[in-house]
């Protein structure tokens, strides 16, 4: 299968970034604005100055990290809280005592601010917490006692920065699964244009080849059948989707990146299987497939089996009905099971036939049936009715350990 990919880009986060470059450059003016008018009162100026020229140069110099969630590396964040941790401790090397123990602002003030609401914007409520909290207690230190103004502060900064880191990871998800009905909607658009062109051409043409080979008769008749049977399984192809995708969420540069790439049949071994996409080869002029629009996932390996029960019932109406005996498939999803009932037109199963046919060493329905769906943690049950056909209804759990046995008992088993 040829790889495409198609990138499509949202972010609500950009604005928060914007924001937050021009906030950590106004209150770092700000910052050094109440300085200046506070000049005289310090005790030791050349040391506020000194860090004052460093968060100039350090603020301008990182405008560019703060741009985006890809270049604000974990790295920078560390620094960044750094020299915001720096200041704060520094304060009453520098300021009078009378005016820490006062209140007064610390060197950064409310530059601080913007150092934890990098770690919330890039990381989540949880980053914000250690942050914020890691302010909180240089604040305390800074300060000597917990005063009311000072935790007034404190809880201020936690608060809001824990509240913004969540609202963007819920901004997130909510990219996500915006992303994802996208995704939806454009693929189920390519399938309805593709069922048009199919249904104006290959299909009309099936269909009138059938048509024409039944009159004709022969080995016309033959390829008439043929082309029936793949008219049914294309049909059944194209109503259960033609575009496979997977979705990957990236954190880059301009926010969240969801990528839509085809991939090769079995890519994800370990992910659910839609059960309908199993079932869909044994559909044909003969077979008449019924499932719902929706997916019918299973663990890989629960689906197989299933599958398998099935491909083994039809086995045995076609061995014990006959080859062009009709039959019928029916799948449901249940909360939390799934049930498959294949149906025929046969004599049905006289009484005490199957347990004949299990002591003669005939274990069709005995293993490649009701022994798969026993591993499965279901059951298989069989209604029959003389000269009303044979019913059997395979009942899979969605929710299973996995099963004990594998594809080859059907191989092994006689039918029955």
């Amino acid at each position: 299968m040829a790889r495409r990919e198609r990138v499509m880009r949202m972010s609500v986060e950009l604005p928060l970034w914007r924001a937050l470059a021009g906030y950590r450059v106004l209150t770092m003016l700000y910052a050094i604005g109440f300085f200046a008018t506070a000049y005289s009162g310090f005790a030791r100026p050349w040391l506020a100055v000194a860090y004052y020229a460093v968060l100039f140069v350090w603020t301008l110099a990182t405008l560019p990290k703060v741009t985006n969630a890809a270049n604000c590396t974990k790295r920078f964040l560390a620094a960044d809280l750094t020299v915001a941790l720096t200041g704060i401790l520094l304060t009453p090397f520098a300021d009078a005592h009378e005016r820490v123990m006062d209140g007064g602002p610390t060197l950064p003030s409310i530059w601080t601010a913007g150092s934890v609401l990098a770690f919330a914007i890039k990381g989540g409520w949880r980053w914000a917490a250690v942050a914020s909290t890691l302010v909180a207690v240089a604040n305390l230190v800074e300060r000597g006692t917990p005063a009311r103004d000072t935790v007034h502060n404190v809880v201020l900064v936690w608060v809001a920065s824990i509240a913004i880191g969540y609202v963007v990871e819920v901004a997130r998800a909510s990219e996500r699964t915006l992303a994802r009905a996208l995704e939806i909607e454009a693929a189920t658009r390519e399938r309805e244009r593709l069922a048009r062109d199919i249904h104006d051409s290959v299909l009309q043409v099936l269909a009138m080849v059938q048509r024409r080979g039944a009159v004709i008769g022969g080995e016309a008749a033959e390829l008439g059948r043929l082309a029936g049977e793949q008219e049914v399984a294309l049909r059944t192809l194209v109503s259960g989707g033609l575009v496979p995708v997977s979705r990957v969420s990236e954190d880059a540069a301009e926010g969240a990146v969801v990528r839509m790439v085809e991939e090769p049949e079995g890519a994800d071994p370990d992910g659910p299987v839609d059960l309908r996409a199993l079932l869909a080869p044994y559909a044909g002029s003969l077979v008449n497939l019924a499932e719902p629009g929706a997916p019918v996932l299973l663990a890989p390996a629960a689906a197989r089996e299933l599958a398998a029960a099935v491909g083994a019932a039809l086995d045995n109406v076609r061995e014990h009905v006959g080859a062009q005996a009709r039959a019928w498939i029916l799948v449901e999803d249940e909360p939390d099971e799934v049930i498959v009932t294949v149906r025929d037109e046969g004599p049905g199963i006289p009484d005490g036939r199957l347990a004949e046919a299990e002591g003669e060493g005939r274990l069709g329905v005995a293993l490649s049936i009701r022994g798969r769906l026993r591993d499965l943690g279901g059951r298989a049950e069989l209604i029959s009715v003389p000269g009303q056909g044979t019913e059997v209804e395979l009942k899979a759990p969605k929710k299973t350990a996995g099963t004990r046995g594998t594809g080859a008992r059907g191989k092994a088993a006689d039918h029955e």
